[in-house]
């Protein structure tokens, strides 16, 4: 791809962001930030004022509430051997962007990183983020909408600042020939506090980690290690077949989902935000949440896998393709994957959703002026090809 075409890609990309607000409702979680991480907050932003602050990138718990705009690029290399470069002129210009006195963190703008597991496999095929996603069910798949070696995530609590910020991003990446992108989604939910709501209409962001001891053994990579303080990112757009989920009676979407609309309170009886009694059952033996429910099968206890953090956004391009920017942090691939492989096995609400791109990424250790964006995991050597 040519830089001018890269260049007509991020217009096309602000002018999906200002349209962006047209849909009502959108997606996404609620987290609790690390107190570890420090820094102040930003004006508007609900998160720390560093971009990188430790060994942890920012926009995965941190700011604590997402913010409202998001546009997620993902590129190739183009120079494979001089990766390594590109990662660092690109953790500079992310400095630049989101220090602290600038303009753009007053729209508490944050960019996340994370390489894909091409170049990881490259460097050592027992890191995490080596090995890539399967395939998996209903996936429209399409070349350059799958996988990738790069993947850049901007947020902002402006759409114009997440828009201008991922097009200087992208006018680097495509500078000297560095990387050339294979897909670009905008997304946004709403602003403000408040139960967060998917397109569906539900509540959304139930069942994640929460507190710093949950989110260190469920989100966060330890050390000692080349990738200690970065995690494992899952992106995936998810076209959802939302007229088609609406014109069911309410009662039939609240069995698909397991849980009701008005306060996203599980059928099986509790809170909102309780734990879900996946024993419940009629006096007649049923399950009160029924047993292809969305919520029971892909219920953590029902997977026995971890728990995802999930910061995901709707998004519109327009009346046949709308629906999930899905985007979820665990430690580890497994907590995705064996999630995914039981929605395909049985899930109501998979006959309404088709994956159009996908790529899993590892999310690069904290960062700043003095270690440079990707240093740890090269550990002083050369960049290899792949």
């Amino acid at each position: 791809m040519t830089a001018q075409s890269n260049h007509r890609s991020v217009v096309t990309r602000r002018v999906l962001l200002a349209t962006a607000p047209a849909l009502a409702v959108s997606v996404g979680c609620r987290s609790d930030a690390d107190p570890r991480a420090g820094g102040g907050r930003a004006p508007g932003a609900g998160g720390s004022a560093a971009a990188s602050v430790a060994d942890r990138q920012e926009g995965v718990d941190r700011p604590e509430r997402p913010q409202t705009h998001v546009v997620v690029s993902v590129y190739d290399f183009l120079d494979r051997a001089g990766a390594g470069r590109t990662l660092e002129v690109l953790g500079g210009a992310v400095l630049e962007a989101t220090a602290g006195g600038g303009a753009g963190r007053a729209d508490g703008l944050t960019v996340t990183v994370g390489l894909g597991p091409g170049p990881v496999a490259a460097l050592d095929r027992r890191l995490p983020g080596a090995a890539g996603l399967p395939a998996f069910a209903r996936e429209e798949r399409t070349a350059r909408a799958w996988g990738g070696d790069l993947l850049v995530q901007v947020c902002a609590e402006g759409a114009a600042a997440a828009a201008r910020a991922d097009e200087r991003l992208a006018r680097l990446l495509a500078a000297e020939g560095r990387a050339s992108l294979r897909w670009s989604q905008a997304g946004f939910r709403p602003a403000g506090a408040g139960p967060v709501r998917n397109p569906l209409g539900f509540q959304d962001g139930i069942e994640i980690p929460r507190g710093r001891a949950e989110l260190d053994r469920e989100v966060w990579l330890p050390g000692p290690g080349r990738a200690a303080g970065g995690t494992l990112a899952v992106v995936r757009r998810l076209r959802i077949d939302v007229p088609g989920f609406l014109a069911e009676p309410e009662r039939r979407q609240e069995e698909v989902i397991g849980r009701r609309k008005a306060d996203g309170a599980p059928l099986g009886g509790g809170e909102p935000l309780g734990r879900l009694d996946l024993s419940a059952k009629t006096p007649r033996g049923r399950y009160l949440v029924p047993a292809m429910a969305h919520a029971r099968r892909a219920n953590p206890n029902a997977t026995g896998s971890g728990k995802m953090l999930r910061r995901g956004y709707g998004y519109d391009n327009g009346p046949d393709d709308r629906g999930l920017l899905f985007i979820a942090f665990q430690r580890e691939l497994r907590t995705f994957t064996a999630t995914q492989r039981r929605l395909d096995e049985g899930d109501d609400l998979m006959a309404f959703v088709t994956a159009t791109a996908s790529g899993s990424f590892l999310v690069l250790p904290g960062f700043d002026a003095d270690r440079p964006l990707g240093a740890t995991l090269r550990a002083g050597g050369a960049w290899p090809s792949w």
